[in-house]
């Protein structure tokens, strides 16, 4: 399935939900079943610089695809990081390089996050796509 894809059921999923409690335990929800990142990852190089909360994410390369896993000491960014792990894991570094982020603003996220969060969302947006750039290089 396409990056594309994935956020449209993503933004599908959201639009269930009524009010902004109920996102946010959805979001939970999604935290909790985030791919843990194995332990030897949790390091400062693998740490998300900008955010107010400690976001670790390891990226490699799966035959010809990026797999993300990640982690958070707080659960609503762990939640947060679950929905742009679920957007772009798995899939080509060009791809998630020229995908679009909007989804995030049709779910409303980033309006409904403390100035802080929504800091350190567009931080680990831009962390996965230097990730992919830096892959898409090597594969180049």
């Amino acid at each position: 399935m396409g990056i594309q894809e994935i956020q449209e059921g993503i933004v599908d999923e959201f639009s269930l939900f009524e009010d902004w409690m109920e996102k946010y335990e959805h979001m939970i929800g999604l935290g909790k079943s985030l791919p843990l990142i194995k332990e030897e990852y949790k390091t400062d190089d693998n740490i998300i610089k900008g955010c107010q909360s400690k976001v670790w994410v390891h990226a490699e390369l799966n035959d010809d695809r990026l797999v993300f896993t990640a982690d958070s000491d707080a659960i609503i960014t762990k939640g947060i990081i679950a929905i742009l792990i679920r957007a772009f894991s798995n899939q080509k570094p060009q791809d998630i390089i020229d995908a679009d982020t909007g989804f995030i603003d049709e779910i409303g996220l980033k309006e409904h996050l403390s100035p802080t969060r929504a800091n350190g969302l567009v931080s680990m947006i831009k962390q996965l796509k230097l990730y992919a750039i830096a892959y898409q290089t090597q594969l180049n």
